[in-house]
């Protein structure tokens, strides 16, 4: 899916001509005076990111563009690995700084001259992953910036991430499903590098571009966030909100926030939402291509709510029926609490990510994996699956008092009475 941009200057994502100045004049995309005074949203927060930036940067590598050059063997075609608004990215090899080490396999974003996200992004990158520090946040190694006579140069190396994407994972039929309790793994830890953002670092980052293609995956399948191009500085004390361009990607976008402009930590959580029923149906948020009372995931899914008894038919075919029935029900219902119309009264990440903790758990003491089918048809064809315990076991007895008339040399009351202890 591709970013929109609505109310911006286009001329605005060009390329700067100036060499990167990483400062406060990036911070906002509005002056103070447009911001909305209501409730406090932040704890206060005496400084902004530049400033924590700026007692940061010097972990961060500075890379001239011939060594990166060197690492991407050119730029080789054969070793780009991703591509989108913002240019390419490559796998490629660094070399240690001290010479010793061993060389270091990254992922190099380059940033095309005439990128959708520009300079501005590049920059907002560098600020908030030379920052923030967290597990299930991916780490930004360096960058480079170089304004020389063959023009203007803006990179970024990561750490590489051999697993690609959750939205490969889900939607690649290239790659096996992923099983129930991987999905669950990916957006717990995709849960808590949001909660970071929100409410563990001293001044709140609002991600505002929360999507499966962003939450990519390490070679055990951890989940880290990537992409923060588009990351913004929470509202600060005695602001209820943060007013700026609208940007973001159709179908995870909140719809308050595309209505209004307004940004909070609330329009992440939406976008969270998206994702939780996307792990549950393995279907993406817009599909063109399928019949039109389906092609709107949020619309769909309302057909089946998670309480109703046709709520499995929404549920991953490629499970195989391999998860928690319960679980599932109860990340809908979770999903359906993001998803609520008024941004005030969506959880916390911080809730979202406790309450998925507590499904992980339900989950891993349900032994063996159940398998299940409520949907009416599936009824028809294995009704002893659907039935309740009780009367499943009555029609067994029935069955087996049935067939005791033909077994010879047993007593019918001394048959029955065997297959009652057995059943109970």
């Amino acid at each position: 899916m591709k970013c929109f941009y609505y109310f911006k200057d286009r001329s605005r994502t060009r390329l700067q001509k100036s060499a990167p100045i990483l400062k406060d004049d990036a911070k906002s995309d509005i002056s103070e005076p447009d911001r909305i005074t209501k409730s406090s949203c932040s704890a206060t927060s005496p400084r902004t990111i530049p400033e924590l930036y700026s007692e940061k940067a010097q972990n961060l590598r500075v890379f001239t563009f011939s060594e990166l050059r060197q690492a991407t063997n050119n730029f080789s075609r054969l070793l780009k690995i991703g591509e989108g608004g913002f240019g390419s990215v490559y796998k490629g090899t660094i070399k240690p700084v001290e010479g010793k080490a061993d060389p270091t396999v990254v992922a190099i974003k380059k940033l095309n001259r005439d990128g959708f996200q520009g300079h501005k992004q590049w920059e907002a990158e560098v600020q908030f992953l030379g920052v923030v520090e967290h597990s299930n946040l991916v780490k930004l190694i360096g960058y480079c910036a170089v304004d020389g006579e063959r023009g203007i140069q803006r990179l970024l190396v990561y750490e590489y991430m051999p697993n690609k994407s959750l939205e490969d994972h889900l939607f690649n039929k290239v790659y096996p499903p992923l099983s129930w309790d991987a999905r669950l793994q990916i957006v717990l830890g995709a849960g808590q590098g949001l909660a970071y953002l929100h409410e563990e670092l001293e001044i709140q980052v609002i991600y505002r571009d929360f999507k499966s293609s962003n939450v990519l995956l390490d070679d055990k399948f951890k989940a880290k966030l990537s992409d923060f191009g588009l990351a913004r500085e929470g509202p600060k004390a005695g602001h209820s909100h943060v007013s700026t361009a609208v940007v973001g990607t159709y179908g995870y976008a909140a719809p308050d926030y595309i209505e209004t402009g307004h940004l909070t930590s609330k329009s992440d959580v939406w976008s969270f939402g998206v994702v939780l029923y996307e792990i549950l149906t393995g279907r993406r948020s817009l599909e063109r291509d399928r019949p039109k009372s389906e092609q709107k995931l949020l619309e769909w899914v309302k057909q089946y709510p998670a309480d109703s008894k046709k709520f499995g038919i929404i549920l991953d075919q490629r499970l195989q029926n391999d998860y928690s029935l319960s679980a599932a029900r109860k990340i809908a219902k979770l999903a359906d609490a993001c998803l609520v119309k008024s941004a005030k009264d969506r959880p916390k990440m911080s809730n979202v990510v406790e309450t998925l903790k507590q499904i992980v758990q339900v989950t891993r003491v349900e032994s063996p994996p159940a398998k299940y089918a409520d949907d009416e048809a599936t009824k028809e064809e294995a009704p002893a699956k659907t039935m309740g315990a009780s009367e499943s076991a009555k029609r067994r007895i029935a069955h087996l008092a049935k067939i005791s008339e033909h077994i010879g040399g047993v007593s019918r009351r001394r048959f029955m009475i065997m297959q009652r202890a057995n059943v109970t």
